[in-house]
C-alpha cells in the first residue's frame, strides 16, 4: 500500500485526469495554501463530497478556523458560526453539513428545525461552550435575581435556552446596553466579557469560561512578532486575554477582522486567533504578508475532509434539539437579531 492509499480509506478515491480536471479552478485558488505534494490526497475528496452534496440537496457551512481544502474546497457558506446558521436557514437545501463543532451546528438546527443537520464528527466540541451548563445557569440566576443573562452564542443549546439573549463577540456590547439595566450576567467567556466591561458602563458579572486557542496568546508573544517588523498590524480577537487585546492594533470578530483587512489593506499582520483561519484569509489577500502565529483549535481539526463525504454517504451523525429547548434558545436568539435590526434603523 503506497502513501496515496493509506491516506484514503475509500475505494475508487484516486487522483485521475477527471479529478484534476473537476477541481482545477479550486486547485489554482489554493495554490499558495496547499502545497502541491497535498492536493492530489484532497482533490479527490473534494471531487467526490461536491458530487454527492448535489445529489442529496445538501449544503456544507465551514466556520472560517477550517482547513484550506474544506473552506475553499467544498463549502458553500463559510463565516462565523452564527451567520453559517443562518445562511443555512436562508437555502432551499434540506440537509445542511456543519463543518465546525458540535455547538454551531446545535444552532444550526434551533434556526433550521426542518432541516437535517449533519455534523461529521460528535467529537467535535469546545472548550468554552464545556465551562457551563444550564444547570449553572440557573444558580447564578438564583445568586443574582432579576439580573438578566446574556449568553455567547458559543454555548450549547440548553445554556443558550436558560438564557434571556445571546450575543456574538461583534454585538455584545449593543446588546448589553440594549437592556437598559445596571447589571448582567455575561456567559461563559471571560475575556470577552471583560472587554465588553471596558466598552461600556454596565456593570458585568463574569463567568470563568475561556476558548483553549485564544488563552494561550500572551502579550510577550505579540511584542516579539512586532520587534523588527515595521509597519506590522495586530489583530486580535476579544476571546484573548485583556494583555493580549492591549498590544493589538484592532480588537474584533472573525468577521470584522477580514472587513478590517479590506479597508486597511496593512502590508503585514498577525491575526491572533486560530491558525486556519490566516490560510483561508490570505487566500483573499494575497499582496498581505500573515505571520502565523499557529494554535490550531484541536475540536476544529476533528472535521476532515474524509469524514464529510462520509457525514453525506451514510447521513451520520445527526444532530437533534429537543423542541421546547429549541424554542426557548431560538427565542434568546432572536432578541440578539432584534437589538441588531434596531441598530441599523
Amino acid at each position: 500500500m503506497n502513501v496515496q492509499e493509506a491516506a484514503r480509506p475509500y475505494a475508487g478515491l484516486d487522483y485521475t485526469p477527471e479529478v484534476a480536471r473537476l477541481t482545477a479552478p479550486i486547485r489554482e485558488r489554493v495554490r499558495a495554501v496547499i502545497p502541491d505534494l497535498e492536493w492530489p490526497l484532497h482533490a479527490p475528496y473534494v471531487a467526490a463530497i461536491n458530487e454527492l452534496k448535489r445529489q442529496r440537496n445538501a449544503v456544507i457551512l465551514a466556520h472560517n478556523y477550517q482547513t484550506p481544502e474544506i473552506f475553499h474546497g467544498v463549502a458553500d457558506f463559510t463565516g462565523d458560526s452564527l451567520a453559517l446558521a443562518q445562511q443555512g436557514a436562508k437555502t432551499a437545501a434540506g440537509v445542511i453539513v456543519l463543518a465546525g463543532v458540535h455547538f454551531m451546528a446545535e444552532t444550526a438546527k434551533i434556526l433550521s428545525p426542518e432541516k437535517t443537520v449533519l455534523v461529521p464528527d460528535l467529537a467535535a466540541g469546545c472548550s468554552l461552550a464545556a465551562s457551563i451548563t444550564a444547570a449553572d445557569v440557573r444558580l447564578l440566576r438564583e445568586r443574582y435575581p432579576g439580573v438578566p443573562v446574556v449568553t455567547y452564542v458559543n454555548t450549547s443549546a440548553a445554556v443558550k435556552a436558560e438564557s434571556d439573549v445571546c450575543c456574538t463577540s461583534a454585538n455584545a456590547v449593543a446588546v448589553v446596553e440594549s437592556l437598559g439595566v445596571e447589571r448582567v450576567i455575561f456567559l461563559p467567556d471571560e475575556y470577552l466579557g471583560r472587554y465588553v466591561a471596558a466598552q461600556t458602563d454596565v456593570e458585568v458579572i463574569l463567568w470563568n469560561g475561556h476558548c483553549e486557542v485564544h488563552e494561550r496568546f500572551t502579550g510577550g508573544e505579540l511584542r516579539a512578532y512586532r520587534s523588527g517588523q515595521p509597519g506590522l498590524q495586530i489583530l486580535a480577537h476579544p476571546e484573548c486575554p485583556p494583555e493580549v487585546l492591549a498590544e493589538a492594533d484592532f480588537v474584533g470578530s472573525t468577521a470584522a477582522m477580514i472587513r478590517h483587512l479590506g479597508d486597511a489593506r496593512p502590508r503585514r499582520v498577525v491575526m491572533v486567533t486560530e491558525c486556519s483561519m490566516s490560510d483561508n484569509v490570505a487566500v483573499e489577500f494575497p499582496d498581505v504578508e500573515f505571520v502565523r502565529p499557529c494554535n490550531l483549535c484541536p475540536h476544529m481539526k476533528r472535521i476532515t475532509l474524509p469524514k464529510i463525504l462520509r457525514s453525506l454517504q451514510t447521513m451520520e451523525h445527526r444532530v437533534e434539539v429537543d423542541p421546547a429547548v429549541a424554542a426557548r434558545a431560538r427565542q434568546a436568539v432572536e432578541r440578539m437579531l432584534a437589538v441588531g435590526r434596531r441598530e441599523a434603523r
